[in-house]
């Protein structure tokens, strides 16, 4: 079985496992069984389509990481979401993530800014641990520039997700 067939294969088998999952009922629809390339089509096996893309990221969503008041530990109930985004990832060798880490408003600016800083790198090593290459977790911090709640900080103190395909890190779409 020669390379192209096997990164075929692979996609064929990450996309169609995808598809059972429904974790997040807005991208429960958007995954579903894709059809098997045409022979002609075999070539660009390792380029997905546009729709092919939007599949591979749609099965990527996650939920924000929680954390504590002035603490970059990893709560014990976020390790389930992040052995699952780990396995998806490692199923989509060409995905990449950003961690983005965030704080309530509590703080100086430049205690904040290294807080998200500690935050999202403790996400990061944890998705490494689990067998991620740690050359496709970026992370970023935005103190408390960014809040998700201007009344409920507790829903400040997160670590985020974005992600997207190598192929759109290469042409800036991302």
């Amino acid at each position: 079985m020669n390379r192209t067939h096997l990164v075929l294969l692979m996609s064929v088998v990450g996309l169609t496992g995808c598809a059972r999952r429904a974790a997040n009922p807005s991208t429960a629809g958007a995954a579903t069984h894709a059809p098997a390339p045409a022979a002609s089509d075999r070539s660009n096996a390792a380029r997905p389509a546009p729709d092919d893309t939007e599949q591979a990221l749609a099965a990527l969503n996650a939920a924000p990481i929680y954390f504590p008041l002035d603490s970059s530990i990893l709560p014990p109930e976020a390790t389930e979401e992040l052995s699952r985004i780990a396995q998806a990832l490692r199923q989509r060798s060409q995905a990449k993530v950003t961690v983005a880490g965030h704080t309530c408003e509590l703080g100086t600016t430049e205690y904040n800014v290294a807080l998200g800083q500690r935050r999202a790198a403790s996400v990061r090593a944890y998705l490494v641990n689990l067998g991620v290459e740690p050359q496709r977790i970026s992370v970023i911090s935005y103190g408390e520039e960014r809040p998700a709640d201007v009344n409920a900080p507790e829903k400040n103190r997160r670590a985020e997700f974005s992600f997207r395909l190598a192929e759109q890190a290469r042409a800036g779409e991302l």
